[in-house]
């Protein structure tokens, strides 16, 4: 069900949300928490759909906000049944002054007493745990992916951390980094010598996980970047050189990725590029601080050296 209310208020809004839950369309009192997503219109129901799949893991009630320029005026659209998952869907677009206070345009519509996620699926503020939407959240999420430098974002993202911030480019790196610590609990247990980490240049994963790697085994990383004509997105591989000979983990094509050991045969091993519902989902499932994230991105990236190029 769609009920749209346009030129309204929050307050509005919050009663139409009670009318209607008290006609049954909608029951509030299974959703844990309250996903606050910023975004512009071109980007909101993508987010909106990821958010919708989620919520099937974890209930919740769904606020986007989208601002614009123009008369001041506020447009509500509330979703809810089959339109919104396993969620409510509260979609605000602000125009004018009615887009300058955003933190009063959210606290009046948030679940009592259920923790805050901010979500911002492209341009986040410079600052998220300072900034308006950030300031009412518990975690804030972001995703260096989408700047057009990624670099600077990185090193943007790790001078103004605070315990609960995370970003996706981090997430997407769950499954690497599970394959790495299994490869590692496997003899011979000898010490890694180097590390050379490569992938795409649009890809903001690939300084984090030469991060992780360098702090984790505190060894000097090597990493750089692919050629985007060969390489458009994501890690394209890993390896771990140590005196009895180099392991490899590396990505022929998206999606699979071929494990190389010394004296053992060579393992096909599924390793996609995370959709944005798995890494969303998998974010939704922690609203304690991610410590480690916190470490990568702060000591891991300042140690961290440049990429090598002209390879």
């Amino acid at each position: 069900m769609i009920i749209d209310l346009p030129d309204t208020t929050v307050s509005q809004v919050a009663k139409q949300l009670v009318k209607v839950r008290e006609e049954g369309g909608a029951v509030a009192l299974g959703r844990v928490l309250t996903l606050v997503i910023s975004a512009r219109n071109g980007v909101a129901e993508a987010a909106i759909d990821a958010a919708n799949d989620a919520s099937r893991e974890h209930p919740m009630r769904v606020i986007v906000l989208t601002t614009g320029e123009g008369d001041s005026r506020l447009d509500a659209q509330i979703r809810v049944g089959g339109d919104a998952g396993a969620s409510e869907v509260v979609v605000l677009r602000a125009y004018g002054d009615a887009a300058s206070n955003e933190e009063s345009l959210i606290t009046g519509l948030l679940l009592p007493d259920a923790p805050v996620v901010a979500w911002w699926p492209e341009e986040a503020p410079s600052s998220p745990a300072t900034s308006p939407l950030g300031r009412i959240a518990q975690r804030r999420i972001t995703d260096a992916a989408t700047s057009p430098d990624v670099r600077d974002r990185l090193a943007l993202l790790g001078r103004t951390h605070a315990p609960g911030d995370t970003d996706l480019a981090w997430t997407r790196l769950t499954h690497w980094r599970e394959q790495l610590a299994a490869v590692l609990d496997q003899p011979p247990f000898e010490p890694i010598t180097g590390v050379e980490v490569r992938g795409a240049s649009a890809s903001p994963s690939t300084a984090l996980l030469a991060a992780w790697l360098q702090m984790a085994l505190d060894v000097p990383v090597r990493w750089s970047y692919e050629d985007p004509e060969h390489w458009q997105e994501g890690i394209k591989s890993v390896r771990l050189s140590r005196t009895s000979g180099d392991i490899l983990l590396e990505r022929p094509s998206p999606g699979i990725a071929i494990l190389t050991q010394p004296n053992q045969p060579n393992h096909d091993l599924h390793l996609p590029r995370r959709t944005l519902r798995e890494c969303l989902a998998e974010e939704l499932r922690r609203l304690d601080p991610d410590v480690l994230y916190g470490r990568v991105i702060t000591e891991g990236w300042e140690k961290l050296g440049p990429p090598e190029t002209g390879e």
